[in-house]
């Protein structure tokens, strides 16, 4: 049991607003209730009718049927929604589904209604999906609460549906019927007035006849509830996830990080980081949700992909569009390769991907000695229709395999489809087109990895240290708070006047450089307050020349040249502290080149933040450079992330934290945004 039975699997339904005048909403909602099994009340405050068993109120209706209704169906126009809700609640019902628009979305008297509608949820208790939604759906129940043509013939299955839009969800649950694949429940959720995406995942993390679930984000204004559901439910059945809104750009204009930062990549981040599998469009989703619906492997940083093709030419599409993803398809032991030679012609190419030529009967031997292979983890096949040659699907679900098989069949259309079908009521994920087939495989393996890294998900770090209080932070006093935290920074003085900046060249020795020290002005560079490489007395006058008027300067070694990141930590209004990491510099914003995390996370995710760059090569030793010391870098990571436990802190950012010739890291610039005390309250997640 959980909150959310009496909306998805009620006893009965009272539908507001039922009419008998066809094309009228309510007659839609009516008509498509037909099917479900308990009692279905017609309530028309307008038109009652008890000879055709419309009545006047929730109360009569109830009082009629003998039982009180669980679930009320909205259909009434939105100025009038609060009040019968109200109604409703007073007679008994714990969950109602509102479908009519004209709330907060439209403005004006709408909000007033959606304020009105919050004050019923708030002063009842009684749960509502919507309003401004097509409905849900709910095929194992006979439970169409829907008025789209066709939906209630949807069969049921074992995957769900999570959308922020009504439509989106008919949408993906027709899609996936395409697919062969039954849906156990579909929720559009408009405008999340009461119940969120949050809420439904909860409650499917309580049913065990899911088996994937499809999630469909527009907005995510819960943050890290969402996030935290997302984990809940990965923990048992995957999550794929599609996020609408890549070319949104956050107004995050104070530092590079929060530039580099968009809400769409926020979200994403958050997503991934709780567990699920992203995908980029409508299509992935479905082709994702179908094969992990039926195939879930074992937790596995990178499993290892062993291709079958009988066609050599969709082969190579299938092969080229793994391994640019950076899926693993390894080389064959010479074990599995002596084996394959006795069982296919000698101009065959047999070592990953293998190449049968044509399909034959010994595809069955073949399939299995790949599978067996100790490299291979998933087991993929290309091959297209040809029943002269061989029966398919009586090869593929006859193989005795020793890893999850994924297929990908081409042919005549209609025949494909049925092979398809088939091959899916046996466990058999089956695609139509080696892109397709790309996608499946691909979800497969990045569960298997989510899965590893949630397992790994043990989060520690540096202690917090003592902030100052809040107002402007200086680079310096900004460094020394990174100190504390373990984290190198250059030997550096801060000077009043120009003697004393003679003197620090003195004592530190060149080359150094020089920066003004104002709180005020975050990137120096730009203002021309920072002058570097400087060795003479004649020199520093020079640079002291050319540099704005500051309260103090900042004197500090320069460090040996070498590669650049930058890493930063930020509170995101949704979803709190995000940590980035990214190439640094000048170039950071140009570049674009970010990994992003929630914080605070575990050494595991903090290690695996290089790998996502696409400049990684730089730090990783490329041209004989010597390589990152990741340890010291993920020590870095994790200092900062630590940073983001008091919640005083608003923003940190060094950039650039350059590597050294000894791998280590230094920070050679650092700002640091305390939040003001008033902007202290709110959720946690900010």
């Amino acid at each position: 049991m959980t909150a959310l039975d009496a909306l998805f699997a009620p006893r009965a339904i009272a539908v507001l607003g039922a009419s008998a005048t066809p094309g009228k909403l309510g007659a839609a909602m009516t008509d498509s209730l037909a099917s479900f099994p308990g009692p279905v009340m017609k309530v028309n405050a307008g038109r009652p009718d008890s000879g055709l068993g419309f009545f006047p109120t929730i109360a009569e209706a109830a009082a009629a049927h003998g039982i009180t209704p669980d679930l009320v169906v909205s259909c009434i126009p939105a100025a009038v929604t609060a009040d019968a809700l109200r109604e409703a609640a007073a007679a008994g019902a714990r969950a109602a589904l509102v479908c009519a628009g004209g709330f907060a979305e439209s403005g004006g008297d709408g909000a007033l209604y959606h304020q009105a509608l919050a004050e019923v949820v708030r002063d009842t208790g009684i749960r509502v999906l919507g309003p401004n939604t097509s409905g849900f759906l709910a095929p194992h129940q006979r439970l169409t609460a829907s008025f789209v043509p066709g939906a209630a013939d949807l069969e049921p299955g074992p995957v769900a549906v999570v959308a922020a839009s009504g439509g989106v969800n008919h949408a993906l649950a027709f899609a996936l019927a395409e697919a062969g694949v039954g849906l156990r429940l579909g929720v559009g959720q408009g405008n999340s007035l009461d119940i969120t995406q949050a809420d439904v995942l909860n409650h499917l993390a309580e049913d065990d006849a899911v088996r994937a679930v499809a999630l469909h984000v527009e907005t995510a204004a819960e943050g890290r509830r969402l996030t935290e559901a997302v984990r809940r439910l990965a923990d048992r059945v995957p999550v794929v996830a599609l996020v609408v809104g890549r070319s949104d750009i956050g107004d995050f204009a104070r530092s590079h990080t929060g530039a580099l930062a968009t809400s769409w990549r926020v979200t994403r981040t958050a997503l991934r980081q709780a567990g699920a599998v992203l995908v980029d469009d409508e299509r992935d989703l479905v082709d994702a949700v179908t094969a992990l619906s039926r195939v879930r492997l074992p937790a596995n940083a990178r499993p290892g992909i062993g291709l079958v093709t009988a066609q050599a030419g969709p082969g190579l599409l299938l092969t080229d569009d793994l391994r640019s993803h950076g899926i693993q398809v390894p080389p064959l032991v010479e074990r599995t390769v002596k084996e394959l030679r006795e069982l296919l012609p000698a101009l065959t190419y047999l070592n990953n991907p293998v190449d049968t030529g044509r399909p034959s009967p010994a595809l069955t031997q073949v399939v299995e000695r790949v599978s067996e292979d100790p490299g291979v983890d998933v087991t993929a096949v290309y091959g297209l229709l040809e029943p002269t040659a061989v029966d398919l699907p009586a090869v593929l679900t006859a193989a005795r395999i020793a890893t999850p098989l994924v297929a990908v069949v081409g042919g005549p259309v209609e025949q494909a489809r049925r092979t398809r079908r088939q091959l899916g009521e046996a466990g058999i994920p089956c695609a139509a087109t080696p892109a397709s087939g790309s996608v499946m495989v691909r979800a497969l393996v990045e569960d298997a990895g989510a899965r590893t890294r949630l397992e790994a998900a043990d989060v520690t770090g540096p202690g917090t240290p003592t902030l100052p209080l809040p107002g402007p932070v200086d680079e310096h006093t900004a460094k020394g708070v990174l100190a504390d935290l373990g984290i190198r920074t250059p030997a550096r003085r801060v000077c009043a006047e120009p003697a004393a900046v003679h003197t620090a060249l003195d004592e530190l020795g060149g080359p150094v450089v020089v920066k003004i020290l104002d709180a005020e002005i975050l990137h120096k560079t730009e203002v021309g307050g920072v002058q570097v490489g400087i060795r003479t007395h004649q020199e520093l006058d020079d640079a002291l020349a050319r540099m704005p008027t500051s309260p103090a300067l900042l004197v500090e070694q320069m460090a040996p040249a070498g590669p650049e990141l930058i890493v930063g930590v930020r509170r995101d209004p949704v979803f709190g502290p995000v940590l980035a990491l990214g190439a640094g510099g000048t170039a950071a914003e140009i570049l674009g080149d970010v990994s992003l995390r929630l914080a605070p996370l575990s050494a595991h995710e903090a290690d695996t933040m290089l790998d996502e760059l696409a400049t990684r090569e730089m730090f990783l030793g490329a041209r004989n450079a010597t390589p990152v010391d990741r340890a010291r870098l993920t020590h870095v990571l994790l200092a900062l992330s630590s940073l983001a436990a008091d919640k005083t802190m608003a923003e940190c950012e060094i950039n650039p934290l350059r590597v050294l010739p000894d791998g280590d890291v230094v920070a050679l610039d650092a700002a640091l945004l305390l939040r003001d005390s008033r902007d202290q309250g709110g959720s946690d997640d900010a």
